[in-house]
This record gives C-alpha cells, sequence and structure tokens, in this order.
C-alpha cells in the first residue's frame, strides 16, 4: 500500500514538473492540457474526469478495475494539482530542461513503484488491454494508435508538443522498465487484481 500511494503521489509530482518545464507534455497530459484549456478547470481535475470516463469503457471489455486502478484517477490529478501550487516557474532554458528532465526520470520512478505494488494498472492501460483483446490487435498497435489519436486531439484542443514529449516517448519504456523490475515486490497468494498478466516486466508501461 505504501508503495502504490507513493508512486501515485510522485506520478503527479513529476507530470507537475514536466508541466513547469514548458517543453511540452507526456501523451496522454497534452489532451488534459487542452480540456483544461477549454474547460477552464485545472489540469488534476481533467485528469481525474478523463480517468474515470476511461474506466466506464472498461464494463465492455469486462476488465476488473483493482485498488490501485481506482486510486490512479483520483490520486494523481490531486497530486499534480498540489505540486503546481507550491513549485515555481522555471525562468530560461537552462533551468527548464533539468526540471523536465528531473520530471521524466521521476516519472519512470513513480511508474515502477505503483504498478509493481500489483494492485491494478491505471484506468489508460485497462483499455488498452481490453482493446487488444477485442480486437486481437497487438498492445503495441493498439497503444500506438491510442496515443498518436490522444496527441493530436490534445494539441488541436491547445496541448503543448515540444522536445519532451518526444524525450518522454522515448525514454519511458526503459525507464519504467527498470524501475519496475527494481521496486518488484515477492509473489503472494491472493495478491492485487490486475489486468496485465504476466511478470511486472511485462505489463504495459502507462498509468
Amino acid at each position: 500500500m505504501t508503495q502504490l500511494y507513493a508512486g501515485l503521489v510522485l506520478y503527479g509530482l513529476s507530470c507537475a514538473l514536466i508541466l513547469r518545464g514548458g517543453l511540452g507534455l507526456e501523451p496522454w497530459n497534452v489532451l488534459h492540457q487542452g480540456l483544461s484549456e477549454l474547460t477552464g478547470l485545472s489540469m488534476g481535475v481533467v485528469m481525474t474526469a478523463v480517468g474515470a470516463l476511461v474506466l466506464l469503457l472498461w464494463i465492455p471489455f469486462k476488465q476488473r478495475p483493482g485498488l490501485g486502478t481506482v486510486s490512479n484517477v483520483v490520486v494523481i490529478g490531486f497530486a499534480m494539482d498540489a505540486a503546481l501550487l507550491v513549485l515555481p516557474e522555471p525562468d530560461g532554458l537552462a533551468v527548464r530542461i533539468p526540471v523536465t528532465a528531473a520530471g521524466i526520470v521521476l516519472n519512470g520512478v513513480a511508474t515502477g513503484l505503483y504498478i509493481a505494488a500489483r494492485f491494478g494498472p491505471g484506468p489508460r492501460d485497462g483499455i488498452m488491454t481490453g482493446l487488444h483483446r477485442a480486437t486481437g490487435l497487438s498492445i503495441r498497435l493498439v497503444r500506438t494508435v491510442v496515443e498518436v489519436t490522444v496527441v493530436t486531439s490534445g494539441f488541436l484542443l491547445g496541448g503543448s508538443v515540444g522536445a519532451a514529449t518526444i524525450a518522454y516517448t522515448l525514454a519511458i519504456g526503459p525507464l519504467a522498465q527498470f524501475f519496475l523490475r527494481f521496486f518488484a515486490l515477492p509473489e503472494q497468494p491472493g495478491g492485487g487484481t490486475v489486468v496485465a498478466r504476466g511478470t511486472p516486466g511485462r505489463v504495459i508501461l502507462r498509468r
């Protein structure tokens, strides 16, 4: 439980750092920022609302959320908004670049923490595995199609796409893979409910 909630809080902090870096956002946060600009709501509130809507899409695919799935919807957005209240706007590229890099690395740490806790993946991961099972397409292809759609939609709504978006896309897989193994817990009977079966190294690396 400690590992789960530490990971979710750090995930929200990592998102806030990347946003403050001002060099672009992670794919889903491009959409969240675009919707935030459109609605006037904070990004954390939008993130929570989108997560809840995505979770509803699990129903047709008969996916079963775990404690981590529901906590993901609630905690990350709250943690991100809280972090944005105290994190100052960095001034100049000399500060923005390391802030962004720190956010990307911390995102990998957070991903490893909360997924390795085995209380269930995030809602966006579940919809990808659901589409994979329903269509027979590979998870890699489903994930690519979903994230290209998300980024494009967010960009058209005013979300920020930039160097950090590319850096995150290239780095998050290896980072999360490493920290999943680093934080992996011993297998226990009656563990948390998961959607992506297999060892921690084979789960989808997203919230």
